[in-house]
């Protein structure tokens, strides 16, 4: 499959897309609790959020075993690989395997109960600078707030969206529980054109497509 050209200082998609992927959100939640001894890494950017913040790295550059490093990857980086952690979680592995682009980072984000990421940009990162940040709620609650150029994105378990973090973005939970979300972030390529394309479209992937289209 040949390479999506993105188009650099245009905006080509809006700047959020619920993909057509549907995952279920008992079985994200049943491997999440599989990682329950796991330790939790603290976002290392700590004027950018009031609380706790944290990390699972499931997917990570390959030699790397700094805790930070694993979960913020050199941009330059080219190599990644699915870390230990990943072994007990068969229903991440199979999340991941639906997307059929070059994968870099992909890990477990908390905010806990009460906490907020203040309004920040990521440089970067969006489809028209070549990358892509696919976020898939796992927990999550009525009271959890994402806000993505000032308007709030309803991002409920079991979906897939598609965010331009290169624009402002925050987020509060105000509930009482966590908010956890599987991040995932990849390389565009012609298959990431095609699903979104798609999905601006409002069609369906077909089931050759990917590994497990409409997952429910």
């Amino acid at each position: 499959m040949g390479d999506y050209i993105a188009q650099p200082f245009a905006a080509k998609f809006p700047d959020r897309l619920r993909l057509p992927f549907r995952f279920d959100p008992a079985l994200l939640a049943r491997d999440l609790a599989r990682l329950s001894s796991a330790t939790w890494v603290r976002h290392y950017v700590r004027q950018n959020y009031d609380g706790d913040w944290s990390v699972i790295a499931l997917r990570a550059p390959a030699g790397e075993t700094h805790p930070i490093r694993m979960i913020n990857a050199d941009p330059t980086c080219k190599s990644f690989i699915d870390t230990p952690l990943l072994d007990a979680c068969p229903y991440f592995r199979e999340v991941l395997a639906s997307f059929k682009a070059p994968l870099r980072n992909a890990r477990l984000m908390r905010l806990s109960a009460g906490s907020v990421i203040k309004e920040h940009e990521d440089l970067d990162l969006s489809f028209e600078d070549g990358k892509v940040r696919l976020h898939i709620p796992v927990l999550t609650n009525d009271d959890v707030a994402f806000l993505l150029n000032r308007s709030r994105v309803p991002l409920e378990a079991g979906s897939c969206w598609y965010l331009r973090l290169s624009d402002p973005h925050s987020v509060a939970n105000r509930g009482t529980e966590d908010r956890v979300h599987l991040v995932i972030d990849a390389d565009v390529n012609a298959w990431v054109g095609e699903v979104f394309e798609q999905a601006v479209g409002g069609a369906s992937i077909s089931p050759s497509a990917h590994a497990s289209p409409m997952m429910s």
